[in-house]
């Protein structure tokens, strides 16, 4: 797995306005934006993007994921 794929994976199943993933091929960071995340506490946002890679995370083809969520409203202020 490698970072263009992981991060196709996670867009194909959240819609995004921002996502960049990075790592060495077992141990990724992600950022990810979306609309969907509004109202939900930090571990539902992790479920959200969790349910995109499917078994990926059970088979050990994505071994570790590290993320930050954001709604666009958060990331705006992230940038100030």
């Amino acid at each position: 797995m490698n970072a263009e794929q992981l991060q196709a994976l996670i867009a194909a199943g959240l819609p995004c306005t921002h996502l960049s993933v990075h790592g060495d091929g077992r141990h990724w960071n992600a950022v990810v934006v979306s609309e969907a995340f509004a109202g939900l506490r930090p571990i539902a946002r992790h479920q959200r993007v969790y349910a995109t890679l499917g078994q990926k995370m059970h088979t050990d083809e994505v071994h570790a994921l590290s993320m930050k969520t954001y709604t666009p409203a958060e990331w705006a202020q992230q940038a100030n």
